[in-house]
């Protein structure tokens, strides 16, 4: 037994350490391809600059505005982004034992939405939001949280049957809530004027050219904080997969362990909306080919998902920004294109199984 556990951690290094090579070499990537061009010679020595080393070579200074000022707040707000979705997501899937629950079909995105769509909007004339410093940052991930937090806590109220959860009800209501959060949304834009009415649209399907070091300040140990507390649940979740019961009869908090890991994920779930917008399926996507690849122990599916999802959202912001430019496609639409006949399969599978 302590060997074959021994041999599965040793695999699960390799496959993390695989997975963050990959990472680092497509972040790598998308550092040095844009609408301007950066030598990989540069980046690192731009890299050295900022770690107070090798000052004395000298780069292009363009190449290190571009790179300061835009491309690594943009690339660092999207590593942790995609992160924050794909730990999310393979938590909500661990939590409700179901590969086909993922953050946005349970109203958490819709709801996070609609609270800085309602912020942006009718909050307009203050001072503080047309400033958009720093407070204006801080803001956006509370108020979208708590929309996030609302419309998870009434999805998880509504589908909840004799004190368990059911699966098929709650993805019911969370296309009911999302459906309300859009009505919302409706109703705010037909407030805005022509600027925000623009903005919305773009930042719906999703937009990570708002990202900046102010907006990273707020949301980087949020995101750290809510992806890091979710991986200590890996053995809860392990437990859960067995049954409430069972979970319960091992020692596992049952009640307790929902709500944290509901509050974390609507928490990093709701900060990534604030600051890129509505983009789906990562959460659906990566959780879903670690346990096909790989296998189902969340001691490697909860940091895979992390190193996996932030690899996904990169490697979809490098087309975003490359496949049309010198224009920008929504990452919510790369990452749709994506996931969307994932999806469509993961259904068609659980037809076949008579799962739905």
């Amino acid at each position: 037994m302590n060997i074959a556990l021994t041999f599965r951690d040793s695999r699960n290094a390799v496959i993390v350490s695989c997975l963050s090579i990959l990472l680092f070499i497509t972040v790598l990537l998308s550092l040095t391809v844009g609408a301007v061009s950066v030598p990989v010679s540069d980046v690192i020595i731009i890299m050295f600059h900022k770690a107070g080393l090798f000052t004395s070579l000298t780069v292009d200074s363009v190449h290190e505005v571009v790179l300061s000022s835009i491309r690594i707040p943009r690339i660092l707000m999207t590593v942790l982004i995609g992160a924050s979705l794909g730990i999310c997501g393979a938590s909500l899937q661990g939590l409700f034992r179901n590969p086909l629950v993922e953050p946005s079909l349970i109203g958490v995105s819709g709801g996070s939405a609609a609270g800085v769509v309602l912020l942006i909007v009718f909050g307009a004339s203050s001072a503080w939001v047309q400033s958009k410093g720093l407070l204006y940052h801080a803001m956006l991930p509370l108020v979208a949280f708590a929309g996030g937090l609302l419309a998870t806590f009434l999805v998880l109220r509504l589908s909840n049957q004799a004190g368990k959860t059911n699966i098929a009800v709650l993805i019911l209501v969370g296309v009911a809530v999302n459906a309300l959060a859009g009505a919302i949304i409706g109703l705010a834009i037909f407030y805005a004027d022509e600027n925000q009415l623009r903005t919305f649209t773009f930042w719906t399907l999703g937009d990570l050219g708002g990202a900046s070091w102010d907006s990273l300040a707020v949301a980087a140990p949020l995101l750290v904080g809510s992806s890091v507390a979710l991986l200590f649940f890996s053995p809860s979740l392990n437990a859960l997969a067995l049954g409430e019961a069972e979970a319960y009869h091992m020692g596992v908090d049952v009640e307790r362990t929902k709500r944290f890991i509901v509050f974390c994920s609507a928490l990093g779930v709701a900060v990534s909306v604030s600051i890129a917008g509505m983009i789906g399926f990562v959460g659906l996507v990566i959780p879903h080919l670690v346990r096909v690849l790989f296998h189902a122990d969340n001691k490697l599916v909860l940091p895979a998902s992390i190193l996996g999802g932030a690899w996904l959202l990169i490697l979809a912001d490098l087309i975003a920004r490359t496949i049309v430019s010198p224009s920008e496609l929504p990452i919510g639409v790369v990452t749709a294109l994506i996931g969307s006949p994932f999806f469509i399969g993961l259904l068609m599978k659980a037809k076949l199984k008579n799962e739905l």
